[in-house]
């Protein structure tokens, strides 16, 4: 199959996944656009959000659709790294064997994230990079395709452990799930307080999503496109050549150079789901604020005057 035929397709099969998921998930359309990019390109995603908006939910029928392996694992103050990727015991024949945990999965729901320590966060760092964890010296390699699908709740900030920036660079997007209107609420009442229960079909293998993957790789990306991309992430950091007065003012750090890459990534599988074979600045500018927002860190004085992350990149953009 040629890649502009696979484009078609892939156009076909995502408005047929968005279908299928809004038999379950009402609203959201953004979000749910946000999380299938981030999936056609390899990305993880981290879902903000005050409770009960459905994040555990439409990850699971998200998982579903694609025909994937879903595992959710609970953080809470206690849990340890072992919790997440397995420990070695000792068998009837006291050999040492390996017991996966729940990281050996296709997508992982790690939900609330913020609510363990840095030491068990850390040990997503290496699933999340390198699609391996490390026991005892010895490497085991997830099985592909792999998603790190976060949540964290913004209120209720006592008993919480802010993500490093190491790890939340880690996150291709970080998505803020708004209130439903009340129309939408409305319809999240009427199908949520009835005995009816919604099956979802899977549309998608494991094989066609890495398909997908390679085929957004492949997409040809013109050198204006790219620069515009880099440039607007030079544009975060304060004190660099061409940083604008209020991020020197407002900002402490700005995006990495992961934040270019997920930037051009992420212009490629918007356009491609819009059936275009090359994306332009819009393609940017559309994906750009779920990508930066988490990689700049606000000052004080930032805050002091009320100055958001969303003000910022929407000066810049």
């Amino acid at each position: 199959m040629s890649d502009v035929a696979a484009i078609e397709r892939l156009v076909e099969k995502h408005r047929a996944l968005k279908k299928e998921i809004a038999r379950v998930i009402v609203g959201q359309d953004l979000v749910i656009d946000q999380i299938l990019w981030s999936i056609y390109t390899g990305g993880h995603s981290l879902l903000i959000g005050v409770p009960g908006l459905a994040k555990t939910l439409m990850v699971n029928t998200i998982a579903q659709t694609l025909g994937l392996d879903f595992k959710r694992i609970q953080f809470t103050p206690d849990l340890m790294p072992s919790d997440i990727l397995g420990s070695e015991v000792l068998d009837q024949n006291r050999n040492f064997i390996f017991v996966k945990g729940p990281v050996f999965a296709n997508i992982i729901l790690a939900d609330e994230i913020n609510r363990t320590p840095p030491k068990t966060q850390a040990a997503l760092l290496e699933a999340m990079q390198e699609r391996a964890v490390t026991i005892t010296g010895k490497q085991y390699k997830l099985d592909q395709p792999y998603f790190v699908l976060a949540t964290q709740n913004p209120i209720e900030q006592e008993g919480t452990y802010p993500l490093p920036e190491a790890q939340l660079d880690r996150f291709m997007f970080a998505i803020e799930l708004k209130y439903p209107s009340v129309e939408e609420e409305i319809t999240v009442v009427q199908t949520t307080t009835d005995d009816r229960t919604t099956e979802v079909r899977t549309l998608f293998q494991a094989d066609e999503i890495l398909e997908v993957q390679h085929l957004i790789r492949r997409i040809p990306v013109p050198d204006n496109v790219v620069r515009y991309a880099v440039e607007l992430v030079h544009k975060t950091r304060p004190g660099q050549p061409g940083a604008s007065e209020l991020v020197n003012q407002y900002l402490d750090w700005g995006a990495g150079p992961r934040a270019s890459q997920n930037l051009v990534l992420a212009a490629k599988a918007h356009a491609a789901v819009d059936g275009r074979f090359s994306p332009d600045i819009a393609d940017v500018q559309a994906v750009a604020m779920g990508i930066l927002r988490h990689r700049i860190l606000r000052n004080y004085k930032a805050e002091a005057e009320g100055i958001s992350d969303e003000d910022i990149i929407g000066q810049l953009l």
